[in-house]
């Protein structure tokens, strides 16, 4: 009986299947997909051609364009094929260039509080917590509103929570916090303001002039960002020290733009594609680092590169410049709603991870024990 029930359930499911299926027939001749025209757009990177964010940036046109079908796709440039790497922004934003791949200290200048996303002040964070607070506290909100308050015609997404960038280069190894004092030190964005508080003499430059500016005698010492870049542009041949660990960039992330009137014109689905290609990167991206700057690190060791951990001092220091430099910005409304809603987001997220987290740097000292050094 529960059989015969069973079979003439089925062939009215069958039936009614065929009916719509016939009536479907009529009106589609074709699999549903989507409609979105065709479009390619033009997006030029802030990095040079043998940087691995150049890499990256390559990374992330590919999910774009592999998850687009066909329907759009972008053209990647390296930095200067079209404009220099501080003039992305204003490329995108006037339409010179649809799209850009960078980081939002390099229009800092329009702003401060554009460093507070990805280059601010560390209340304990690292870029893990920053990119959750851009998700999920706000910050993708605080960034628009930045975006709109400037009148910038862009819309940006964020990639890559970048590992703590090191203190730098230098000619001579720092031992203390007074041996940063009259440095002519290359950094870019707040880590400028916060450098020069601590008395050291600072020149913003874009990653292709930092070596010939340190053979030059231009500048004493530098960061830029981690061990596989610097070793790729040669820094290895005109600095042998190495300082490990810094405050001045310790949350940072690829910023990924958009010309708005050429993203508000793109279909919904194809939106879509460029804001979740971005967290796909991210993952990745993240990923390449590890497995590059690790490696390159040991590398740049080979080649007698002398690698130390910053001493306590400059971390002091760093700390006690942070807060000269954020009290003097907090009088910028803006830059004090931004600051306030990230300070309140990392307390909590910080004081959870930080309270949580196992002893990494005493397991590392069991198993392979005198290798850090501090």
């Amino acid at each position: 009986m529960e059989k015969t029930k069973e079979n003439v359930t089925r062939r009215k499911f069958l039936k009614a299947g065929a009916v719509v299926a016939g009536g479907a027939a009529a009106t589609v001749a074709m699999p549903n997909v989507s409609r979105a025209q065709t479009v390619t757009l033009k997006m030029q990177g802030a990095w040079g051609a043998n940087d691995i964010f150049n890499e990256m940036a390559a990374d992330y046109v590919k999910r774009v364009n592999d998850l687009a079908g066909g329907r759009m796709k972008i053209d990647y440039l390296v930095e200067g094929a079209v404009v220099k790497a501080f003039q992305v922004m204003d490329a995108v934003h006037r339409g010179v260039l649809d799209a850009g791949h960078q980081v939002t200290v390099y229009w800092y200048g329009k702003n401060k509080v554009a460093s507070l996303f990805g280059t601010g002040p560390v209340w304990g964070q690292n870029a893990h917590h920053i990119l959750g607070w851009i998700h999920y506290g706000g910050g993708k909100e605080l960034y628009a509103e930045v975006i709109k308050t400037l009148g910038l015609n862009v819309v940006g997404f964020f990639a890559m929570p970048m590992p703590t960038q090191p203190l730098g280069w230098f000619k001579k190894a720092v031992t203390t916090g007074a041996d940063m004092n009259g440095l002519k030190y290359r950094t870019v964005g707040l880590a400028a303001d916060v450098f020069q508080e601590m008395g050291v003499r600072v020149t913003q430059l874009p990653g292709g002039e930092i070596v010939p500016a340190l053979e030059k005698g231009v500048i004493d010492a530098f960061e830029y960002n981690n061990p596989t870049s610097d070793m790729r542009f040669g820094a290895a041949d005109v600095a042998k020290n190495y300082m490990m660990g810094s405050y001045h960039q310790a949350a940072e992330f690829f910023e990924i733009l958009f010309n708005k009137d050429k993203f508000d014109a793109l279909a919904p689905e194809q939106q879509k594609i460029l804001e979740y290609a971005a967290e796909a990167a991210s993952t990745n991206n993240f990923s390449k680092a590890l497995d590059n700057y690790s490696r390159d690190l040991q590398e740049l060791k080979k080649k007698g590169v002398a690698i130390k951990r910053t001493p306590k001092g400059v971390f002091e220091d760093q700390l006690k410049a942070w807060d000269k430099v954020t009290a003097k910005l907090m009088e910028d409304p803006l830059f004090k709603k931004v600051a306030e809603s990230q300070k309140a987001w990392s307390h909590r997220v910080a004081y959870y991870e930080l309270l949580n987290a196992a002893d990494y740097k005493a397991a590392f000292d069991h198993h392979f024990p005198g290798e850090l050094g501090f």
